[in-house]
């Protein structure tokens, strides 16, 4: 078999396993899965976040980056907007899409379980403004 320069660089594999063992004992949080820093890539963030039972992220947005997420596992509910009065709940196979500067939360509607996504963001950097926001008491459901 002949050496080819794509044998130890071109694609790295993360296994569950070790994710789960940077989520330390709740299994909740984020980790980062990819950080293409010194690798070329500066763009991209690529991660996954859980929520435990019932949590919600708090209001915040991301600053001039973009960010896409997917629900593994588990359902949501994503509120967006100056006050969250915009709503809507996605699940398994879901993807949801969050303009730069937009106020959002994600909430786990689960009582018992993890709410699981994987995150997609424009940035290395880890950009997160925490808002202090009073959410609608009753958000328009969207989608």
């Amino acid at each position: 078999m002949t050496e080819s320069k794509w044998r130890t660089g071109g694609v790295t594999v993360v296994r569950a396993g070790s994710l789960q063992a940077k989520l330390g004992p709740t299994g909740a949080g984020r980790v980062t899965v990819f950080d293409f820093a010194g690798t070329g890539g500066q763009q991209t963030w690529i991660g996954t976040a859980i929520l435990p039972p019932a949590a919600n992220t708090g209001p915040h947005h991301h600053g001039r980056h973009e960010v896409a997420i997917y629900v593994v596992k588990g359902r949501s509910q994503i509120r967006w907007g100056d006050s969250l009065e915009f709503a809507a709940e996605i699940g398994p196979g879901d993807f949801a899409y969050f303009a730069p500067f937009v106020p959002h939360q994600e909430v786990n509607l689960d009582a018992t379980g993890l709410l699981t996504f994987l995150v997609v963001r424009s940035d290395n950097a880890g950009t997160i403004v925490n808002l202090d926001v009073v959410p609608a008491a009753h958000p328009e459901m969207m989608f």
